[in-house]
């Protein structure tokens, strides 16, 4: 490594997880099976992905590790949160996403990892009923008794450093609400007066890892930390934050293949994605109110990437009132396919002279083979922020979030288009590696 002034990755990292399903079981399974020997991490750029630092002569390709200084697998050690009592291995088996011989291996690890008692409200995801909660709390009893877990945890496992990850459900929609979101103080205020409709758990889970001194990722889309309270409340503890939603399946495919649209300059009269899936995710989505979280997440891709405003000829056209191709995105709980979801894109395209194409994308996923490695990118890449004294939020994480976290207060946008992303990602660690962050983002 360069002069990184990175503090090094000494000793246990935590990683607490909110939520014991398909995505959190299949992650710390495929770690704990990686530590074997008896698995390969696929699709984790820490793990596998090189970079270039330095040019001409002194041009090297290095891994992520090789650059700054990252925590080792070896170093992990992982907690959870559940509505459901089951403990990881039992929870991993009923989800059916990994093989009873991918799990087995491993399975007295997972067996020690029980879910604490979740903070739960059932008027945020109805469809669950799990009775392993913290029971009829304020919001916030819900923050004292998080950090309380947080504290135990780290004493109890002789953890060094904390990060906390959502792997939970969607949440009904929360709006932003400037009476409330837009301060910190009055923020706590409403945590304190109880306000269950502005507070959702999850800003509870994300206020008591930040006061912690623990990084918090937001995995599904979730209103949680993107707002300027907690934007706030990062600064204020010196802690990293990012945007929201793991980029898995669709939205990856929208934010690597729209760019070859707008980079060959054709049309886009209008792009319909649909979804199946039949995991706890679906059912949950299955409910409008959080439907609607998820849509207003996948939606915001595209409008950033094809501007209709920087070229109206090839994008202002298509829906109603002639000013924008139409998009448009479904979600369907479909209970056969469980894990496996499959995306539908229908891209309708025109070309020369005005003359309609077409392009059809059937990406056959599965969901949380997808995420986790997600998950494990997100909490070393947080983990090293934190160390190397980067707090607030972390825009050079939007390649892994289908919602980047960005300034709308300020008429910021989002940076979606991938390759710009990945572009911010190479920079920052280059850039805490010591090295000079020398790619520009067109």
């Amino acid at each position: 490594m360069a002069n990184s002034n990175v503090k090094p990755a000494q000793g246990k990292l935590g990683i607490m997880v909110v939520g014991n399903g398909a995505v959190a079981t299949t992650f710390m399974t495929g770690v704990l099976m990686t530590r074997k020997g008896l698995a390969k991490p696929v699709g984790s750029m820490t793990q596998y992905d090189k970079i270039r630092i330095g040019q001409g002569a002194d041009k090297r390709y290095l891994h992520y590790s090789d650059i700054v200084p990252l925590a080792k697998l070896d170093d992990i050690v992982f907690g959870c949160w559940d509505v459901y009592p089951a403990n990881a291995y039992q929870a991993a088996i009923y989800a059916e996403v990994l093989k009873p011989q991918d799990i087995e291996p491993v399975r007295d690890e997972l067996e020690a990892i029980k879910p604490m008692k979740a903070a739960f409200d059932k008027n945020y995801a109805k469809r669950l009923d799990g009775d392993n909660i913290k029971g009829n709390i304020t919001r916030w009893e819900m923050v004292e008794a998080l950090r309380e877990d947080i504290r135990r945890f780290k004493a109890e496992k002789g953890c060094d450093r904390i990060v906390v990850l959502w792997a939970a459900s969607t949440e009904i929609y929360v709006p932003v609400d400037e009476k409330v979101h837009y301060h910190l103080s009055d923020l706590e205020a409403a945590m304190k007066a109880d306000d269950r409709e502005r507070i959702a758990p999850s800003m509870c889970y994300a206020y008591a890892a930040l006061t912690e001194g623990a990084p918090f990722i937001m995995g599904a889309p979730n209103t949680t930390v993107d707002f300027p309270a907690m934007w706030e409340l990062a600064e204020k503890t010196k802690m990293p934050i990012a945007g929201k939603d793991f980029k898995t399946g669709q939205t990856l495919v929208k934010s690597g293949f729209a760019p070859i649209i707008g980079t060959r300059c054709l049309g886009l009269s209008g792009w319909f994605s649909t979804n199946i899936l039949g995991n706890r995710d679906g059912l949950v989505l299955d409910e409008p109110a959080n439907f609607r979280t998820k849509e207003v997440s996948k939606l915001s891709t595209l409008e950033t990437i094809l501007k209709p405003d920087v070229q109206p000829d090839l994008y202002g056209h298509g829906n109603d009132e002639d000013t924008q191709y139409y998009h448009k995105v479904r979600i369907n709980y479909y209970p056969p396919r469980n894990d496996n979801k499959e995306g539908w894109d229908n891209i309708d395209i025109f070309g020369w002279m005005g003359y309609p194409m077409q392009i059809k994308i059937n990406f056959l996923c599965r969901d949380s083979i997808l995420a986790a490695p997600l998950c494990l990118d997100l909490c070393l890449l947080s983990d090293l922020a934190a160390r190397a004294g980067r707090y607030g939020t972390q825009r050079f994480l939007s390649f892994f979030l289908k919602s980047p976290m960005h300034d709308y207060t300020q008429g910021e946008e989002a940076v979606n288009h991938l390759y710009q992303q990945y572009t911010m990602l190479k920079n920052a660690l280059r850039e805490m590696g010591g090295y000079e962050a020398d790619e520009e983002i067109d």
